[in-house]
C-alpha cells in the first residue's frame, strides 16, 4: 500500500507578508536600495520571524525572483496561447505580455535584468536571474522549433533579446508605442526565420 500523498504546507502568513513587502520594495527601489530592517518594519514581523523564514537577504531575494518568475512566465505563456495554436503566431503573441507589463503603474523594466545588474556573478541571486533567462530562452526555442525555423536557437535568441529590449525601453523612455514596435519587429523576424 502506498503512503497517502502529503499535502504541501501552506506558507505562513508572516512569510507571505515579508515576501509581499519584499516584492514591492525590491522592484521599486532595487535589491541594494532595500535593507532587511525596512522589510521587517514594513511587514510587521519580528526580526526572529524574518530570519526563521529567510536566513539571509539573498534567500529573500531568490524567493522574490521565484515569485516574479511565476508571474512573468505565466503572462508570457498566456499571451502566446491567446495568439492561437500556430507556434509562429505564439512567438509573436507573447509580445502582448510586454504591452501589458509596460502599461502597469510603477513599471520599472525587467526585475531579472535589474537584479542581475545589482548582484555579483557568483551569487545564488545572480544564478537565479540566469536560470530565469535560460528557461525563457529554452521555451522560446521550443516554439521556434515547432514553428519550423531554420535556426531555432538564433530565432529564440533574437526574440528574447527583443523582449528584453522592449522591457528596457518601456522603463527608460515610457514610449507607449515601444511594445507595438517590438511586436511588429518580432513578426518580421519570425517570418524571415521561416523562409
Amino acid at each position: 500500500m502506498s503512503p497517502a500523498p502529503v499535502a504541501a504546507a501552506r506558507p505562513s502568513a508572516a512569510r507571505e507578508r515579508i515576501l509581499d513587502q519584499a516584492i514591492a520594495l525590491f522592484y521599486a527601489r532595487g535589491i541594494r536600495g532595500v535593507g532587511v530592517n525596512l522589510i521587517i518594519a514594513e511587514s510587521g514581523v519580528a526580526k526572529a520571524t524574518f530570519y526563521k523564514h529567510f536566513p539571509s537577504k539573498d534567500d529573500l531575494v531568490v524567493a522574490y525572483l521565484d515569485k516574479v518568475d511565476d508571474v512573468w512566465t505565466g503572462q508570457l505563456r498566456e499571451a502566446a496561447e491567446a495568439a492561437g495554436p500556430d507556434p509562429a503566431d505564439q512567438l509573436v503573441g507573447m509580445f502582448d505580455a510586454l504591452s501589458n507589463a509596460c502599461r502597469r503603474e510603477g513599471f520599472r523594466g525587467c526585475a531579472f535584468i535589474n537584479t542581475a545588474a545589482e548582484s555579483q556573478p557568483t551569487t545564488p541571486v545572480h544564478a537565479r536571474t540566469v536560470a530565469h533567462k535560460t528557461a525563457v530562452l529554452a521555451w522560446v526555442r521550443g516554439l521556434a522549433e515547432q514553428a519550423g525555423a531554420r535556426n531555432p536557437g538564433a530565432l529564440a535568441r533574437s526574440l528574447t533579446m527583443l523582449l528584453d529590449g522592449g522591457l528596457a525601453s518601456g522603463a527608460l523612455d515610457a514610449d507607449p508605442e515601444a511594445p507595438a514596435v517590438a511586436k511588429a519587429t518580432a513578426r518580421a523576424v519570425v517570418e524571415a526565420a521561416r523562409t
